[in-house]
């Protein structure tokens, strides 16, 4: 027992002259990489604050969301808006909820009638802050109706059961799917192809990006998802903090075929200089 608890005290002692490190060794590289990534994106938004233009390419997507109220306006028939079927902690629903009130702002200009089913109580008050929002902006919040925005069910297949039925009743002539979705997304998207919407979808699960393109006039495909908010705000820090990524973005692909070239080089020449430098960056950036 003595000979176990002494084993045991001397492992538990720190060496002699040891301090802790402030930096984990071998990640001097990962470490740079964070720094130009950073400086990249506060940069980039110091740029756009600037008032120097940032282009965005079109989103065929987000400029039909006007054609597709007006045409319910016209029509006397309501929108319909599905914020994806997770909660507020799920970054696809915080997009959703963002192109919501752009949606919800045009829906008020129009004097359209917008429905907002969701799956959680959380998404709902979100939901109607951002449509409470977008009608003060335009003037409008007489028109604003919070019933319009409701809770329906945690239950994945009960909440479509629900949307569906809704759908066959109010036939709502623009259709509007960008969050989150499961399994759920081809059952919505046909309901509403069946009821002659127009509909725009966006999501970032790949699995459902298929069914959404089948069904839908429009669909916004993975990143054009997330691009959305700075697209429709035109805000500089927005734009900016998507120059910033797209900057990472090309030094990023640069490294990967410098990489490449090099990793080509070694095994064509078997220098084991280059070699060793490949390796040791790859390490450093957290590769095997």
């Amino acid at each position: 027992m003595t000979f176990a608890v002494t084993i045991l005290a001397q492992d538990a002692a720190p060496a002699a002259g040891s301090m802790p490190g402030w930096f984990m060794p071998g990640k001097g590289l990962l470490a740079i990489s964070l720094i130009i990534v950073a400086a990249a994106v506060m940069l980039s938004i110091l740029w756009a604050r600037s008032g120097r233009p940032i282009r965005i390419r079109k989103i065929a997507g987000l400029d039909a969301v006007d054609e597709a109220v007006g045409r319910a306006t016209e029509m006397g028939r309501p929108v319909l808006f599905i914020p994806g079927i997770q909660d507020v902690d799920n970054i696809q629903t915080v997009a959703g909820i963002t192109i919501l009130g752009k949606v919800a702002k045009t829906a008020a200009e129009y004097d359209a009638e917008i429905e907002v089913p969701t799956t959680r109580s959380l998404v709902m008050t979100t939901a109607r802050e951002a449509v409470h929002a977008s009608y003060l902006s335009a003037g409008r919040t007489d028109s604003y109706n919070p019933d319009r925005i409701y809770y329906v069910s945690d239950e994945q297949f009960a909440f479509v059961a629900y949307t569906g039925g809704l759908m066959q009743r109010k036939r709502p002539a623009a259709c509007f799917y960008f969050g989150c979705f499961f399994a759920e997304s081809l059952i919505l998207a046909e309901n509403g192809n069946s009821i002659g919407a127009i509909q725009v979808a966006g999501t970032a699960e790949t699995t459902q990006l298929p069914f959404f393109v089948a069904s839908c006039d429009y669909t916004l495909i993975g990143e054009e998802f997330f691009a959305a908010s700075a697209y429709l705000s035109g805000e500089p820090d927005q734009l900016g903090t998507l120059l910033g990524q797209d900057l990472v973005k090309g030094l990023a692909w640069a490294a990967v075929l410098v990489a490449a070239l090099l990793a080509t080089v070694a095994a064509v020449t078997g220098h084991e200089g280059i070699a060793s430098f490949v390796n040791g960056a790859r390490a450093a950036l957290g590769g095997g």
